[in-house]
């Protein structure tokens, strides 16, 4: 009996409405014709309107792949990528009601670029607080631990490490991609090829992650890989305003815990 075939994900994608470099439609393009992903995600930071304003291009161009609408939450701990929503969840939350929030309205979610120092993650503490109430009905339902990007080195061994003695999460791969040479170069391996397909896997926890290489930077573009640090510095504070994203950073440290 042959195995049943495995489709393919990448559920972390930024456009240049947030702090990508490229448009929706040069997204849906890229992925129709330069990849064999089944499922992707744009996850634009705390901004659902851009996975909705895609789902209408995507309906529109009749694509042979499957969208989910998605957003990166910042949480007042770090983001969180939460997907399959049909509202949007508040930001600078704690993380514990982020998640519940994302749950009680049949969303998934899962860790992305965990213990990075470079943006803002969440950590081995914030990790050990939910992975230990799901008795309480709070989980991840998977961590991001497949990415070639080179910035991930700084964390992945620490993370992997992490998740194999304490947290045993699904494993997600994703791109992290804010340029579409990127797309695709981490992803969600699961049973099937459909949105619907993926949502099953995540809910039996049927899901794995895996990376090919990522893209050099002859390949992106000098500029456009310049642009990607450029605007990700401003992209919550532009949405969320730099009082409230300035206040919540600092909070971090503060002994409220």
């Amino acid at each position: 009996m042959s195995a049943a075939p495995m489709g393919k994900a990448d559920l972390h994608i930024h456009t240049r409405a947030g702090d990508g470099v490229d448009s929706v439609q040069a997204i849906l393009d890229h992925v129709e014709h330069g990849t064999d992903l089944d499922v992707i995600a744009i996850t634009e930071h705390d901004n659902l309107d851009v996975a909705f304003e895609t789902r209408e291009a995507w309906a529109r161009g009749r694509y042979r792949f499957d969208l989910v609408t998605g957003c990166e939450i910042t949480t007042l701990e770090g983001h969180l990528v939460a997907l399959y929503l049909e509202e949007p969840v508040p930001s600078l939350m704690r993380i514990e009601d982020t998640v519940d929030a994302v749950h009680r309205q049949g969303g998934v979610c899962f860790v992305p670029h965990p213990m990075s120092w470079l943006t803002r993650s969440l950590g081995p503490k914030a990790l050990g607080r939910i992975t230990s109430r799901r008795q309480d009905g709070l989980w991840f339902d998977g961590i991001e631990l497949a990415n070639p990007a080179p910035t991930a080195s700084f964390y992945m061994s620490k993370a992997r490490r992490l998740n194999d003695e304490l947290y045993g999460l699904p494993v997600v791969g994703a791109s992290d991609a804010h340029f579409v040479q990127a797309i695709g170069s981490g992803y969600t391996a699961f049973e099937g090829s459909s949105a619907l397909d993926l949502r099953h896997a995540f809910a039996s926890g049927a899901v794995s992650g895996y990376q090919t290489r990522f893209p050099s930077l002859r390949e992106i573009g000098f500029g456009r890989a310049l642009a990607v640090p450029i605007a990700g510095l401003g992209a919550t504070p532009r949405r969320l305003g730099w009082k409230r994203t300035t206040w919540s950073f600092v909070s971090r440290y503060l002994p409220c815990e």
